[in-house]
C-alpha cells in the first residue's frame, strides 16, 4: 500500500498512520495505542507524559532559529469508532485495519478507517520524528476517549502544557477552518403521574405520527424539520378543545441529540367522538403537509383503534400539565450568530418523551456557542417545570468555544492558505461539540485555537475514506504554518 504513496511529501505521515492502525485503538480500549505513543517518544528521545486517562503529551524543542518562538500545541485524539460491515470478519481488539488505495481514495477493507482522528496523530508524529522540518517548540496532545464523551480532554491537566496556540487537527473538510463550536447540556423534566382508573366504555386508540426526516439536533437543527414531540403536543391540545379525552401514554424520539421522527399517544375517548377524532386528524394532516411541504413532505398523522383495553389513564391535572409542557418547552433554533453568517448560535431539541409508571420524562439537548444564552434556555425550562410542579435536572454539561474575531492564529492560517493555494479558506463554526470547547475552559480562555483537517468522508461508518491528495495538501499546509510561527 505505502509504495503507491512514496512520492508524496506526506509519505511519512501515511507511514505512521499505517503503524498506528496496526494497534487496537477503539474508544475505551486505548491502553495499547497510548503505550505505543509513549514508546515513540522514548525512541526519539522526546519528553513524554502519560496521565491516568491515557492521554499522552510529547514535547519537542523548537528547531534552529525557532528556539524562542511561541509554543504550539498540536492536538488530536487517539481513539477511533469501530464499525464494520455485517459480512466482514474483523476483531477490533486484535486485528489491524487493512488499508486499500484506490486512486485518490484511502479506505479500509469493510471497516472504519480511523482517519478520524488518526490522521491528526500521524501528521504530528511525522513532524516530531523529522530532523529537517522547521518548527517552533511543539507539544503534541493526544487525547483518549474523544468519541465517547471527550473523557480524555476532560482529564487533561493544563499545568502539563505551556503553549498558548492550539492547532486541533480533527476537522474533516479541507479549506475550512473551524473557529467556534457550541457547548451543550442535557435536560430532563420529570412530571409525576397521578393515575386514575380508565372508563372501560371508552375507545382506546394509538395516535401515530410518522414520516418525518429527523436528523442531528446540532448539525441539522437549522433545516426547520418537524419535531414529532412538539407536533404531537400541538395536535393533542387542539383535539382537547373539541372533545374530552383521556391519555394513557405519550412517547416519541429515540435520542435527545436527534430530531425525533416519530411519536405516539395512546388516548381514550367516547364512541360518539370517533368521527370528530378522525375529522381532526384529517384537518391536521392538511395543516402539517402544508407547513412541512418542503422539509417533511411524507409526514403522516394516523389512528389505530386498539383491541385490548387500557386499565389506567392520567388524571385530568396530569394530562393538562403534560400537554402544557409539550406546548411550551422551547425547541428549535433560538438565535443565529451575527459574527458568522449562517451559524446557529443557540438551539434546543426536545428529543425524547417517555411515559413510565411514575413519570412523563421530557429529554432535551440544549446547545449554544455563548454560555449565557445556554443558561437562558435552561432557565426558561426551569420556569416551565416550576409552573407545573415538575422536577428538572441537567447532566452532560460541556463548554462552548466562542468565536474570537481577533485570533492571531486564524489570521496567520488564512494568509498561509492563500499564499499556498491562491484563495482564502472558509472561516466556519459548528453547532456541535469539539474538544476545543473543553480546552478553552481549562485554559480560562488564554489559548488561541483553530481546527483544520483533510477531506474525510463517511466517518464513523465502514464507508469511511480519506482523500489522499487532500491529506497531502493539508500536510504541506501544516508545515508552512509551522514555518511562519516565530
Amino acid at each position: 500500500m505505502l509504495e503507491k504513496l512514496k512520492n508524496l511529501n506526506s509519505f511519512n505521515a501515511f507511514k505512521y498512520f499505517k503503524e498506528m492502525n496496526e494497534v487496537p485503538r477503539g474508544s475505551g480500549n486505548e491502553k495499547a495505542i497510548s503505550d505505543w505513543l509513549v514508546n515513540f517518544a522514548k525512541e526519539h528521545k522526546l519528553q513524554v507524559i502519560q496521565d491516568k486517562a491515557l492521554n499522552v503529551i510529547i514535547k519537542k524543542a523548537g528547531t534552529k532559529g525557532y528556539e524562542n518562538a511561541p509554543g504550539i500545541i498540536l492536538q488530536g485524539h487517539m481513539d477511533m469508532v469501530c464499525e464494520k460491515n455485517v459480512n466482514v470478519k474483523h476483531d477490533f481488539l486484535k486485528d489491524p485495519i487493512e488499508f486499500i488505495v484506490e486512486g485518490d481514495v484511502l479506505r479500509a477493507n469493510g471497516t472504519t478507517l480511523g482517519a478520524d482522528d488518526g490522521i491528526a496523530v500521524a501528521f504530528s508524529l511525522a513532524v516530531l520524528a523529522s530532523n529537517s522540518i522547521s518548527h517552533p517548540p511543539i507539544e503534541l496532545l493526544v487525547t483518549a476517549g474523544e468519541e465517547i464523551g471527550m473523557v480524555g480532554a476532560q482529564a487533561v491537566d493544563p499545568k502539563n502544557l505551556h503553549g498558548k496556540i492550539l492547532i486541533n487537527i480533527d476537522s474533516e473538510e479541507e479549506g475550512k477552518l473551524l473557529v467556534s463550536c457550541a457547548g451543550g447540556v442535557r435536560e430532563k423534566i420529570k412530571l409525576p403521574i397521578i393515575w386514575e382508573e380508565a372508563d372501560q366504555s371508552f375507545i382506546s386508540a394509538n395516535i401515530k405520527l410518522t414520516g418525518l426526516k429527523g436528523g442531528h439536533s446540532g448539525m441539522e437543527i437549522n433545516k426547520e424539520r418537524g419535531n414529532a414531540n412538539k407536533i404531537m403536543g400541538r395536535f393533542l391540545i387542539d383535539l382537547k378543545s373539541v372533545i374530552d379525552f383521556k391519555i394513557n401514554s405519550i412517547s416519541g424520539g429515540a435520542k435527545n441529540n436527534a430530531i425525533p421522527r416519530h411519536a405516539d399517544a395512546i388516548i381514550l375517548f367516547r364512541e360518539n367522538h370517533k368521527k370528530i377524532v378522525i375529522e381532526k386528524l384529517s384537518e391536521w394532516n392538511f395543516i402539517l403537509k402544508n407547513e412541512l411541504k418542503i422539509t417533511d413532505p411524507d409526514i403522516d398523522l394516523s389512528i389505530e383503534i386498539m383491541n385490548n383495553k387500557v386499565n389506567k389513564v392520567f388524571s385530568q391535572e396530569t394530562a393538562t400539565k403534560a400537554l402544557q409542557i409539550l406546548f411550551l418547552i422551547p425547541n428549535g433554533v433560538k438565535s443565529m450568530s451575527m459574527a458568522i453568517e449562517g451559524l446557529v448560535q443557540s438551539s434546543t431539541n426536545i428529543g425524547i418523551v417517555i411515559t413510565n409508571d411514575k413519570n412523563i420524562v421530557f429529554d432535551s439537548a440544549i446547545r449554544s456557542s455563548v454560555r449565557t444564552l445556554k443558561k437562558s434556555i435552561c432557565d426558561e425550562t426551569i420556569v416551565i417545570a416550576e409552573m407545573v410542579g415538575a422536577t428538572i435536572e441537567f447532566e452532560a454539561n460541556y463548554p462552548e468555544w466562542e468565536y474570537n474575531s481577533k485570533s492571531k492564529i486564524m489570521l496567520l492560517l488564512k494568509n498561509v492558505y492563500n499564499d499556498l493555494y491562491g484563495k482564502m479558506p472558509e472561516i466556519a463554526a459548528i453547532h456541535a461539540g469539539l474538544e476545543c470547547g473543553l480546552f478553552s475552559e481549562k485554559f480560562e480562555g488564554n489559548i488561541d485555537q483553530i481546527s483544520l483537517g483533510p477531506d474525510i468522508y463517511d466517518a464513523h461508518t465502514p464507508s469511511e475514506h480519506l482523500s489522499i491528495a487532500s491529506a497531502d495538501r493539508m500536510w504541506n499546509y501544516l508545515l508552512a504554518v509551522l514555518k511562519q510561527i516565530k
